[in-house]
């Protein structure tokens, strides 16, 4: 722990408090909605069984074929059966498995090491499993083992251009404030909550495929519990960093979040722009941007020009607070690390022996998303070419 870990103000202890009481209240209410979700639709089906017996009782004097009353005695069993089991199939939306390439400790033996002396900083950061993602983030997933039941196993997911965005120290910052969510949060019954928050909430999001009406009255009445949702996510957030802080330099943590902010817009606003813009000249591509993504940042990142990322011109995460309010809850002034430049990147401490297969997967991977839109691009530029010409 750092001797200048900064001290809670009263309003971040209040804050975090009440963090706790809504978990708790947000998971019991996704506990007893997913609860009603199959009181329904046993009620449903019951109810099809009391209209069935009914239409039995009616249409046998009438009808003197015993077979044709049973069938058509039988059409609310069957309708209401058809909606208690599609009404249940909302209940069986997993959760996503982890994406990219999981590594093994024989893979890269230096970056398991520091994963785990840093989860020993913190209790209940116990990583089962690191995979290597083509997303510009760093996060902690946790997933049943076998799917719904089973142990909860946590999986570091790490994104192949953070890694080559940031220092080897700028790294310890970064998996202490992933690890603060685990160990604040993620512990005990937390964990569970957690998971239950979110299985309801991806069986809100399948009822509207399935009854599109029934989901669009749900997302009406339910405004305020997106709100708060969204809130806890937001609060979650400022308080991995003030458990971060505790652990890392708090100057360090704010250095980190201005490096992902620098990179990440640099990566959107210029280095992929660049690159799809090849699909006007090229049937395909000539720079391959996982493969070159090193050399891009080396060569085309410029710390003076990329000042503007700070300003936020992207669209702000409606879960994630903003670089500059997580700087101000950490009280510390903005500072653009310069020095990161000469330090060696995550990715080349860390995975250089897998570079070239990790950037080849990822290509493989982005050229088949992007291939029909590309190629797409590539004929209307020639025929306007044509017709230019």
């Amino acid at each position: 722990m750092t001797d200048n870990a900064p001290l809670l103000r009263p309003m971040h202890r209040r804050l975090f408090a009440l963090r706790e009481r809504m978990a708790r209240r947000l998971s019991l209410a996704a506990g007893m909605a997913l609860l009603a979700i199959p009181l329904s639709a046993a009620a449903i089906f019951a109810l099809g069984l009391f209209a069935t017996f009914l239409c039995w009782s009616l249409l046998e004097p009438l009808w003197p074929i015993p077979g044709l009353v049973l069938i058509l005695g039988s059409a609310p069993a069957v309708l209401a059966g058809y909606v208690a089991a599609r009404l249940l199939s909302v209940l069986f939306a997993p959760l996503p498995a982890p994406q990219g390439v999981r590594l093994e400790p024989e893979d890269a033996r230096d970056l398991f090491r520091l994963i785990d002396d840093m989860s020993g900083m913190l209790e209940g950061a116990r990583i089962d499993y690191v995979w290597i993602t083509p997303a510009m983030n760093a996060a902690v997933l946790q997933r049943p083992r076998r799917r719904f039941f089973g142990r909860i196993e946590n999986h570091l997911l790490l994104g192949l251009p953070l890694a080559h965005s940031l220092s080897c120290k700028q790294l310890t910052a970064v998996l202490a404030h992933e690890f603060a969510h685990l160990s604040v949060q993620r512990k005990g019954f937390g964990k569970y909550g957690a998971l239950l928050r979110a299985w309801w909430l991806r069986a809100l999001d399948k009822m509207s495929d399935v009854f599109p009406a029934l989901g669009a009255l749900a997302d009406r009445a339910l405004k305020r519990l997106y709100t708060n949702m969204a809130r806890l996510a937001r609060i979650e957030e400022f308080e991995a960093d003030a458990r971060a802080a505790q652990i890392v330099d708090a100057d360090l943590l704010g250095e980190t979040l201005i490096e992902v902010s620098l990179k990440e817009h640099f990566l959107y606003q210029d280095y992929w722009p660049r690159v799809l813009a090849q699909s006007r000249l090229r049937a395909k591509p000539l720079v391959r941007p996982f493969r070159d993504l090193s050399l891009g940042m080396s060569a085309g990142f410029f710390r003076d020009a990329a000042g503007d990322g700070l300003s936020g011109n992207r669209e702000p995460h409606p879960l994630h607070p903003t670089p500059h309010e997580r700087l101000s809850a950490l009280r510390v002034k903005p500072r653009i690390a310069v020095e990161a430049s000469t330090s060696p990147s995550v990715a080349h401490r860390y995975l250089s022996p897998l570079l070239l297969t990790l950037a080849w997967v990822f290509d493989r991977a982005w050229w088949q998303d992007a291939r029909p839109d590309w190629q797409l691009t590539y004929r209307d530029a020639c025929r306007k070419h044509k017709r230019n010409q």
